[in-house]
C-alpha cells in the first residue's frame, strides 16, 4: 500500500506491510523526511509511503510514534524507528548493499560530527524567510549563514574531494542536501556565490539519481511554502 495523499485524523489504518517491504511515514515537502527517502532510493530499497497530515495527525500514527514526527519507518514485523539520522543509519545497517556510512568507527564518528555541526545551520532556513516576511532586520542572520556556508566551503577545499565524505556521495551529503534543494524557494541561493566549492557540490548533488527521484519543482515548493507560511499548509498540493 502506498499513498501520495496524506492521511489525517479519522482516516483508516493502512493495510499490512508486505514481508519484503518497509514502510515510510512521510510528508511530501518535509526536508527531514526527504533524507530518509534519499537513502531508500539511493540503496534501491523496496518501500511504500504513507504521507501524514502533520496538522491533523491520525490517531493510529500517534500510537506508532507518540512524537508524531516524520520520517518514521515501520517494518513488516511491526518495528518502528524514527528521527531522520536514526532511520537513515538503520537503513544502512539493515540493507548493507551500497553502504553510505564509512566502515571504520572513526569515519562514522566524523560523519556524525559533521551532521551535528550542520544541525546548527538548518534553523537559518526558517529564521531568515520568516524574519523577511515579518519585516525584521535579518542582516545579522544573513551574515551568520554566509559564515557557516564559508566554513562548509573551506571544508571541501581542505578535503580536496567532490563530496563531504570523499569523491562519491555518502550519508552526510544526503543529510545536508534537502536544505540546499530549498535555497531558491527561500531566496537564499545567492549565498553560494562566494562559496565556489560548495556551489559545485550542490550542482553535483542535483545530478544524483536519488536526488532527482525525490525532488519537487521550484514552483511546486514555492506554492506549498506559501500555504505553509499562511498557516494553512496544503500537504496535498499538486496532487
Amino acid at each position: 500500500m502506498s499513498s501520495e495523499k496524506c492521511f489525517a485524523k479519522g482516516s483508516a489504518v493502512p493495510g499490512p506491510i508486505p514481508k519484503e517491504h518497509i514502510r515510510l511515514y512521510s510528508m511530501r515537502f518535509c526536508p527531514f523526511a526527504q533524507r530518509t527517502r534519499l537513502v531508500l532510493n539511493a540503496k534501491g530499497i523496496t518501500y511504500d509511503t504513507i504521507n501524514i497530515h502533520l496538522k491533523d495527525k491520525p490517531e493510529w500514527f500517534l500510537e506508532k510514534n507518540p512524537l508524531g514526527l516524520v520520517p518514521t519507518l515501520e517494518t513488516a514485523a511491526g518495528e518502528v524507528i524514527y528521527e531522520s539520522p536514526i532511520t537513515c543509519e538503520y537503513l544502512d545497517e539493515v540493507y548493507p548493499e551500497k553502504k553510505l556510512l564509512p566502515s571504520s568507527p572513526f569515519g562514522k564518528a566524523q560523519q556524525k560530527m559533521m551532521l551535528e555541526n550542520f544541525s546548527k545551520v538548518t534553523p537559518y532556513f526558517h529564521k531568515i524567510p520568516t524574519g523577511r516576511k515579518n519585516g525584521d532586520d535579518i542582516s545579522g542572520l544573513e551574515a551568520e549563514l554566509k559564515e557557516k556556508f564559508a566554513k562548509l566551503n573551506e571544508d571541501l577545499v581542505n578535503k580536496k574531494t567532490k563530496f563531504f565524505g570523499g569523491d562519491s556521495i555518502t550519508m552526510i551529503d544526503y543529510m545536508m542536501w534537502p536544505f540546499f534543494e530549498r535555497l531558491e524557494i527561500f531566496e537564499l541561493r545567492h549565498y553560494l556565490d562566494n562559496t565556489p566549492e560548495l556551489k559545485k557540490w550542490a550542482e553535483r548533488m542535483s545530478e544524483d539519481p536519488a536526488v532527482r527521484a525525490t525532488m519537487h519543482s521550484v514552483d511546486t515548493y514555492k506554492a506549498f511554502y506559501k500555504t505553509y507560511i499562511d498557516g494553512k499548509p496544503n500537504y496535498d498540493y499538486g496532487l
